[in-house]
């Protein structure tokens, strides 16, 4: 299926290159294509995962090892506001798509990249995942618990919140500018940078004696016993996290527990004694039964879902938040506007759907299409 569709949001107008890679990069695009813009990913030649973050997008192949074929890219560029990649530092330069050869042909054009190390410094060149970048920022050592090695969060703190979501606005920073000077910029969007940023109000606690680096032994770690989760009597469980002390004391009413009998709430030396208590009463009854006791309260007390189990609740029912396409279940777009709602549907383009077309469009000719298919430098499907 092609997602040559008509779309709608508030990037719509804005075409984005995106030459294909993994994990960031690709979520960027999504990002770019859920709020309407032209997104066309430029596919590496064999077998590829189709996923959620292709949603959106047009989707060509071309085989830039081949010579001849990144005046396809260039080409491409030249009509476009933005191009994203996600290369080791110097690999687009010498498929010679790199910032200087694409801006040659358009000064407005942003030029986006994604790596872990960043663009300069020792390991730029060195391989790495999600693991390796957040674990030299501290943000790894800080999650799990204090007696067990650290716990991987996912890809979520370093590929798609460090990486994917600076490179987003990083290139939508130099959008702006560019209206405003007529010239492009290039965007160095390192995982470990945008990291390190989001672990900012961490260093502010540790600047006021309120964050050690200890697992497990600070304010949103799981150390305080009102910031943790709970095993229930179904093996299931309950996240807490009534941090205000008006929540906290509401907490300890529904649970029936005496405030005078639990403690001062930041009194470190009890928070053991307090956590024990706590884990004590939330096993004595299931997860629905603590579900319905706090539910539509200002406790700050919730249900931990697993994903699926997350689709199916009534808040997020109520807003919407999932949808099913091509047999996939699709977050919705976020975040959400007003004035400039995306009304376009989903659609997983398959590999190389788009090639004649993106490349009609951008002047070429079917007979010069033809002939770049016959040398190899493209494929459609």
């Amino acid at each position: 299926m092609s997602a040559n569709k008509k779309k709608s949001g508030p990037l719509n107008g804005f075409r984005i290159i995106e030459l294909a890679g993994i994990g960031p990069g690709p979520y960027c695009g999504q990002l770019f294509a859920d709020l309407g813009a032209d997104v066309i990913v430029i596919e590496r030649p064999g077998p590829t995962m189709s996923t959620v973050n292709g949603r959106g997008k047009k989707s060509i192949i071309v085989d830039l090892r081949k010579p001849g074929a990144a005046d396809i890219v260039l080409e491409l560029a030249q009509g476009a506001d933005a191009l994203i990649e996600g290369n080791r530092p110097g690999v687009a330069e010498r498929l010679g798509v790199g910032p200087k050869n694409c801006q040659a042909r358009n000064a407005k054009l942003v030029y986006g990249r994604m790596t872990g190390w960043g663009q300069d410094g020792p390991w730029a060149q060195s391989a790495g995942h999600d693991i390796n970048y957040i674990s030299i920022t501290g943000a790894l050592h800080a999650f799990g618990k204090s007696d067990d090695v650290p716990t991987p969060p996912l890809n979520l703190v370093g590929d798609y919140g460090g990486g994917a979501l600076f490179l987003a606005f990083g290139v939508v920073a130099a959008l702006l500018q560019a209206q405003k000077t007529g010239k492009g910029d290039v965007v160095d969007a390192a995982i470990i940078d945008g990291a390190s940023s989001m672990m900012g109000i961490i260093y502010s606690l540790m600047a006021l004696n309120l964050w050690t680096p200890a697992r497990e032994s600070n304010l949103l770690d799981g150390g305080a016993p009102f910031y943790r989760c709970y095993k229930t009597a179904d093996g299931k469980f309950m996240a807490v996290g009534c941090i205000e002390p008006q929540f906290f004391t509401l907490m300890l009413k529904i649970l029936e527990i005496p405030a005078e009998q639990y403690g001062d709430q930041h009194d470190k030396s009890v928070w053991p004694a307090q956590h024990e208590k706590l884990a004590r009463v939330f096993a004595a009854k299931s997860r629905e039964h603590w579900s319905s006791r706090f539910d539509g309260t200002d406790a700050c007390v919730t249900p931990v879902l697993d994903l699926l189990e997350a689709q199916e609740h009534p808040h997020v029912k109520a807003r919407d938040i999932y949808t099913q396409s091509g047999g996939v279940t699709h977050p919705q777009a976020a975040p959400r506007f007003e004035n400039s709602a995306p009304t376009h549907a989903f659609s997983l383009p398959d590999k190389g759907a788009d090639t004649r077309a993106v490349l009609a469009g951008a002047g070429y000719s079917q007979a010069q299409i033809e002939a770049m298919i016959e040398d190899a430098l493209i494929y459609t499907d």
